[in-house]
C-alpha cells in the first residue's frame, strides 16, 4: 500500500502503467513542505512559506505546448503556432517513455477537482514527481472533503514529470520540455519543465474547449469579486497587469484571480482553489492582503532571499515572473462557495509602455469585443532578450495561449452574454503615464484602485459630452472626473506636455492594434471591426 495521509482509502496507480507502491497519496500541506526542505528543493522563507526554484524554466513555454490530433480535436481546434499538433502515435510513445520514467521514481498523488459550479465540476487526479509541484496542485486546484474522497473517480489526469527529457528528434516535441493535452484519452503529460504553472494551465487549456463545446460555458482567464449588494466583477489581463491586485479587495469578496467560467444561468464560478500572484516588487505596504498570503502554506517561486530567509522582493536577478501560488484561504474576505451572479461590470487591464491610453475609459459593445479579441498589454525594455523599448504585445481573449478554439467564437460568446446582462465594460491602463516607459512613471496603484471602486459604485457619471471625452484616436470615451483621482491624470495627452511626441505615439500603437486584427477581420462582422481605431497615421 502506497503511504498515504488518507489511511482510509487505497489506490492504484497501475490504471496508468505505473506498477509500484513507492508513492504518497493525499499528503497534507505540512507533510509536503516538510518533505521539500528533507530532500533539499527548497528553503523556508522568514514568512515561513516555502521557497523553490523551477529551475532552467521560470514561466511557461507556449512553443512547447501541444494538442493530440485526433477525431475530437481536428475538426474543432484553431490549429497553428498557438495550438500545435501532435499525432496519437507520438503521444502514446512519448507517454509510455514518462511512464517508465515514473516506474523508478518516487510519487506524489493528489486528487482535486476543478469548476466549484457542482454543475461543471471535473475530477482530476495528478502524479507528481516532486513534493513541492504536489503542495502547489493542493493549493490552486479545489480540495474534495474526505468523505468525497472514498468513491472519487478521476476524469482527467496529469502526470507531472519535471526531470525527463524528451528526445525531440524521435518524440516529435521542439526541444526537451513539453505539455500536452490528449482530449481522446483525458491526459495531460508535462514534463521537462519544472515550472508549475505548466500544470494548472494545461487544465485551463483542456477547460477552454470542453465548457463552450460541451456546455456552453464561456472559459475566462479573468478575477472575479463581488460587491455587498451582490454584484459580480470580472478582471481581464495578461500577467503583470493586475488581475489578482485589482480584483483581491478588502470591500469585496474575493471569487477566483485568474480562470472563471459564465454560464448560461448567468452565474460565474471559479474554476480553482487558491492563487498564483506574481510577487516582483510585492510590498506590505501595497498589497496587503497578498502580502499576508505569504505563509506557512504557500510556494515562493524563484524569489531571491538572504540568509535569513528575508525575501528581496525587487529582485528580478532570477526573473520578472517571481511568483506565490497558496490556497484561497489565505486570503481572508473571500466568497464561499466561489460563485458570483449578477455580472454588472467588467474591466479589461492591459499595461501600456506606450502610456498613450487612457487610464480609465469605457467601451462600446463594439470596442469591447474588438479589445477582447484584441488582447492588448505591452512587454518594456528588460524583461525579454532583445527587448531595448516598449514593444506591443497581443494575446487574443487574454489568454490566446490556453485558447483551443478560435477566438472569435469566445468573443461572440462574450459579446451575447454583455448584451444580455446589460454590463459596463471598461478599460484600465495600469501602466504608464507622462510619456512611455523610460520617460513616464506607471499609474500610481492608488489611482487605478480609485477609479475602479468609481466605476463599480456608479460615480463616473451617465455617458455624455459633459462627462466624458472620446479620445481623438483610439474613440473611446474617457471620463473628465473622477472622484480621488486627479483630472489631470484622466488625460494621458495632458501628462505628456508634448502634444506632437502624443499623437506620433498614439497613431504607432493603434497601427499595431490595426495590424495585429488582420487575422481576425474575415471572421468578425463589420460593428466589431469598428470598434478599433479607424485610421493610420503617421
Amino acid at each position: 500500500m502506497a503511504n498515504a495521509s488518507q489511511e482510509s482509502k487505497t489506490i492504484s496507480l497501475a490504471t496508468y502503467g505505473i506498477n509500484h507502491n513507492n508513492f504518497h497519496y493525499q499528503l497534507t500541506p505540512d507533510e509536503l513542505h516538510d518533505s521539500t526542505l528533507r530532500k533539499g528543493m527548497g528553503t523556508e522563507s522568514s514568512l515561513g512559506a516555502i521557497a523553490v526554484s523551477t529551475g532552467e524554466f521560470t514561466g511557461r513555454s507556449p512553443m512547447d505546448r501541444f494538442i493530440v490530433k485526433d477525431a475530437i480535436t481536428k475538426d474543432k481546434v484553431w490549429w497553428g503556432d498557438i495550438n500545435i499538433a501532435i499525432e496519437p502515435d507520438q503521444f502514446d510513445a512519448l507517454y509510455n517513455k514518462v511512464v517508465a520514467y515514473m516506474n523508478e521514481k518516487e510519487l506524489f498523488v493528489r486528487d482535486a477537482y476543478v469548476c466549484a459550479d457542482p454543475e461543471y465540476t471535473m475530477n482530476l487526479r495528478v502524479i507528481n514527481e516532486y513534493p513541492w509541484s504536489n503542495m502547489f496542485v493542493y493549493n490552486m486546484f479545489l480540495r474534495p472533503e474526505e468523505e468525497e474522497l472514498e468513491n472519487f473517480e478521476p476524469e482527467w489526469t496529469v502526470l507531472n514529470a519535471p526531470g525527463f527529457m524528451a528526445d525531440a528528434k524521435l518524440d516529435g516535441t521542439r526541444q526537451h520540455n513539453f505539455a500536452i493535452l490528449n482530449f481522446s484519452r483525458k491526459i495531460a503529460l508535462v514534463g521537462g519543465t519544472g515550472y508549475t504553472g505548466e500544470i494548472k494551465k494545461g487544465i485551463f487549456s483542456a477547460l477552454n474547449f470542453i465548457l463552450p463545446v460541451e456546455h456552453n460555458v464561456l472559459p475566462m482567464h479573468c478575477s472575479a469579486n463581488l460587491g455587498e449588494s451582490g454584484d459580480t466583477a470580472l478582471f481581464f489581463g495578461l500577467s503583470g497587469t493586475g488581475k489578482t491586485t485589482l480584483s483581491t479587495d478588502p470591500n469585496r469578496k474575493l471569487i477566483g484571480d485568474d480562470e472563471h467560467g459564465w454560464t448560461p444561468e448567468n452565474s460565474v464560478f471559479n474554476f480553482e482553489g487558491g492563487c498564483y500572484a506574481k510577487v516582483i516588487n510585492l510590498s506590505q505596504e501595497s498589497e496587503p492582503e497578498i502580502y499576508a498570503a505569504i505563509k506557512k502554506g504557500a510556494i515562493l517561486e524563484n524569489v531571491i532571499m538572504d540568509n535569513e530567509g528575508n525575501v528581496a522582493f525587487e529582485d528580478a536577478s532570477i526573473t520578472q515572473n517571481t511568483r506565490v501560488s497558496y490556497p484561497i484561504y489565505h486570503i481572508e474576505n473571500t466568497q464561499q462557495p466561489s460563485i458570483g451572479k449578477n455580472v454588472k461590470n467588467i474591466f479589461f487591464l492591459t499595461a501600456d509602455a506606450f502610456g498613450v491610453l487612457p487610464p480609465i475609459s469605457k467601451l462600446t459593445p463594439a470596442q469591447a469585443a474588438y479589445h477582447f479579441i484584441s488582447g492588448y498589454t505591452a512587454k518594456v525594455a528588460g524583461t525579454e532578450a532583445g527587448v531595448v523599448e516598449p514593444q506591443p504585445s497581443f494575446s487574443a481573449c487574454f489568454g490566446a495561449p490556453f485558447m483551443p478554439l478560435h477566438p472569435t467564437e469566445y468573443a461572440e460568446m462574450l459579446s451575447k452574454k454583455m448584451k444580455a446582462s446589460g454590463v459596463d465594460v471598461w478599460l484600465i491602463n495600469t501602466g504608464w503615464t507622462g510619456g512611455p516607459y523610460g520617460v513616464g512613471t506607471r499609474m500610481k496603484l492608488k489611482y487605478t484602485r480609485a477609479m475602479i471602486s468609481a466605476a463599480l459604485t456608479g460615480k463616473l457619471g451617465l455617458y455624455s459630452y459633459d462627462t466624458y471625452h472620446i479620445h481623438s484616436v483610439f474613440g473611446v470615451a474617457q471620463p473628465r472626473e473622477c472622484p480621488g483621482v486627479p483630472t489631470s491624470v484622466l488625460s494621458p495627452r495632458a501628462t505628456w506636455n508634448n502634444d506632437e511626441a502624443y499623437y506620433k505615439t498614439a497613431f504607432k500603437l493603434s497601427n499595431a492594434f490595426r495590424e495585429n486584427f488582420k487575422k481576425f477581420e474575415a471572421y468578425a462582422n463589420e460593428e466589431i471591426r469598428r470598434g478599433g481605431p479607424q485610421r493610420y497615421a503617421f
